[in-house]
């Protein structure tokens, strides 16, 4: 059987992502959501390839010799037909989707990121805040409307926010944190809104917030910090698709 090799870690690494899509919710800490069907599609023909190897290698073993092999070109030593060893390393990330759930990113991950620049939203995408309070909004919102909103409608606002806690470093502090997946764990970028107001809980609990934006800067610009004094803080659970800024949810 030639084929044996490549036929194994074909038809391995098609199992590995129709588990990890299919059956559970780890794909998220590699994909956004969106991508499923294609990590799907993607383990469906790894598989048939696999069959279509290992077909070709049951009808290749089956044919008789030819009689003048003593013909053939002679032998260096080694089978081109077989894989590589180094090719035995796609086992590898293969039995990891299949034995091990990679640690999500978080409060490591956040702490070494700068944090990338909100996107800047026109000033006819600011609409008039509704009365609820507190306020939910995401990170992201939180932040155009303290930097980039010219009717300081945030100003006095009492807003709810969820994240995880991020340590702001030897400075002291925290950051309530979100991880956004554009497309996938190697294009994520971080959120921060600096706390004001209690001590800092354990670095990765997921909290909700509630408070008002900590006056820093010159509200409405660039200058403005995203920053809040922190009035009430409650566990949550971590979310199932955490590299999102969702709104966060209405207590019950």
């Amino acid at each position: 059987m030639r084929r044996l090799a490549p036929t194994a870690l074909l038809a391995l690494v098609g199992v590995g992502l129709l588990h990890t899509a299919l059956f559970t919710d780890l794909y998220l800490r590699y994909v956004k959501e969106g991508l499923r069907p294609v990590l799907i599609a993607s383990g469906v023909v790894l598989l048939l390839l696999g069959a279509v190897n290992a077909c070709l290698d049951l009808r290749g073993s089956r044919e008789p010799r030819a009689s003048h092999d003593h013909h053939a070109a002679p032998s260096h030593g080694h089978d081109h037909s077989a894989a590589p060893r180094v090719a035995w390393l796609l086992a590898l990330p293969a039995l990891s989707l299949l034995l091990y759930a990679p640690p999500a990113l978080g409060a490591y991950t956040a702490a070494h990121s700068n944090g990338e620049p909100v996107a800047t939203a026109p000033k006819e995408r600011f609409p008039a805040l509704p009365a609820t309070s507190p306020l939910p909004l995401t990170l992201t919102g939180f932040t155009q409307r303290v930097q980039q909103d010219p009717t300081l409608a945030i100003r006095g606002r009492q807003v709810r926010l969820t994240g995880f806690v991020t340590p702001a470093g030897p400075g002291g502090g925290w950051y309530l944190t979100r991880i956004i997946f554009t497309c996938c764990a190697a294009d994520s970028q971080t959120v921060k809104v600096r706390v004001h107001g209690p001590d800092a809980p354990p670095a990765n609990t997921w909290l909700a917030v509630t408070g008002t934006w900590h006056p820093a800067g010159r509200l409405g610009t660039k200058t403005a910090e995203a920053a809040l004094d922190v009035r009430e803080s409650h566990p949550i659970a971590q979310p199932v698709n955490a590299y999102t800024d969702d709104l966060p949810l209405t207590p019950s």
